[in-house]
């Protein structure tokens, strides 16, 4: 088939949640002898050199490099109208011309898009059969964003997301079937009454290259990974920081938290000077610092989705315990794959647990490995992405009989 593949974001380096997904949905369609045309944006000159790499995993590809500083103008003109600002932020007039002109070139067979504020583009186009993967239901992490933010910030998250919401609601009407990157993701879509078809495939991580590490690990050791400049990672290590290191301390004085990731604000660098805690900003490889570790934590209370983290630290045979929160993304079985926590003195006992007991270390972090190379392996959630792909097909054909 020719298949257009739009996305918020240049799915090429997959670098970050969101682009490993998509960069492995356009290589899997690649590979299975599809010709794909890929669309989307670049934030800089120095971005786009880098997206290059694409050209070898999809047939063509069209960038269009925006500039921050008109997508936060974009932003702005929307936060009085009905309009989500967050359209705004990933609307681009010269991608919309560059989609026009490819859809008046090329015959697509299909065209998948990723992420809803990358469906603006084609969501006025009705003689394709057509893809929506939410991944994640961006709504509702505004909302959740207005439970920890301070009035009157929290009300202007409040208003994205009741506005997001609801373009949410309006784009479901205009693709053939929907689907997220996991099951409760589903169950927020379908809670909208909508009708449309939804499913859902998980994300995979590649445990070829995630893998257990050889050597001894730091018994006493603690790590968190994630980009710093994303808000709910932020909001999560300081919490982590101020409330369970403490109380992990009195109990191990030797404890060490290290927190990996890049672009770390003031704040979290600013924990460099609390003892025991190492922010290492960015590194040339994560696997070297957690493969060190006794244990992994997640404990974020802002998260939607997968949170591919978890499931890298599983395929590298280190426990991995997560909030809550955070957990419902795994397809795990906590207590036998994941060990999740809801209060400071959860972490603290089962952190203990692990550093006191090797014995259910290992089997933690043997469990974890075994169910992400079954769960989360990219040739099953591939499988499934094909599977939905073929009820688009169908349902687009049936209405237009």
């Amino acid at each position: 088939m020719e298949i257009l593949f739009l996305s918020h974001r240049f799915p090429y380096p997959p670098t970050r949640g969101d682009k490993i997904r998509s960069f492995n949905m356009v290589k899997h369609l690649h590979e299975a002898g599809h010709k794909v045309t890929v669309a989307s944006l670049a934030r800089s000159s120095e971005e786009a050199e880098t997206c290059a790499g694409i050209k070898d995993f999809c047939d063509d590809f069209v960038l269009c490099t925006v500039d921050n500083r008109v997508q936060a103008a974009r932003m702005g003109l929307r936060l009085l109208t009905s309009e989500p600002s967050s359209m705004g932020f990933f609307y681009s007039s010269k991608l919309q011309k560059e989609v026009q002109r490819l859809l008046a070139e090329k015959n697509f067979d299909l065209i998948v898009v990723f992420s809803s504020t990358a469906a603006q583009y084609v969501s006025h186009v009705t003689h394709i059969p057509k893809l929506l993967d939410f991944c994640d239901m961006d709504s509702q992490k505004w909302l959740a964003y207005a439970k920890f933010k301070k009035w009157p910030i929290s009300m202007g998250y409040h208003l994205e997301g009741t506005k997001l919401e609801r373009e949410e609601r309006a784009l479901c009407g205009q693709f053939d079937i929907c689907t997220c990157a996991t099951d409760f993701e589903v169950d927020t879509l379908a809670g909208y009454n909508t009708g449309v078809a939804s499913g859902f495939f998980p994300n995979g991580v590649d445990f070829d290259f995630f893998t257990p590490g050889e050597g001894d690990y730091d018994r006493r050791s603690i790590s968190f990974v994630g980009r710093m400049d994303y808000y709910p990672n932020e909001e999560c290590v300081l919490s982590f920081c101020k409330t369970v290191f403490p109380a992990l301390q009195e109990k191990y004085p030797d404890v060490t938290f290290t927190v990996i990731g890049a672009a770390p604000p003031a704040n979290i660098m600013a924990l460099n000077d609390q003892p025991g805690v190492t922010v290492t900003g960015t590194v040339d490889d994560i696997r070297t610092y957690v493969r060190k570790s006794a244990v992994m934590v997640t404990p974020l209370e802002i998260a939607r989705g997968t949170q591919n983290k978890i499931l890298e630290g599983m395929a590298m045979g280190v426990p991995v315990i997560s909030s809550r929160t955070a957990a419902r993304g795994v397809d795990a079985v906590t207590g036998e794959h994941i060990l999740s926590a809801t209060s400071p003195d959860e972490y603290v006992a089962h952190i203990s647990k692990i550093f006191d007991d090797e014995t259910e270390r290992d089997r933690l972090a043997k469990a974890g490995r075994e169910r992400v190379m079954t769960h989360h392996n990219w040739p099953r959630a591939m499988a499934l992405f094909v599977k939905a792909m073929d009820q688009c097909m169908e349902i687009f054909q049936k209405k237009n009989r």
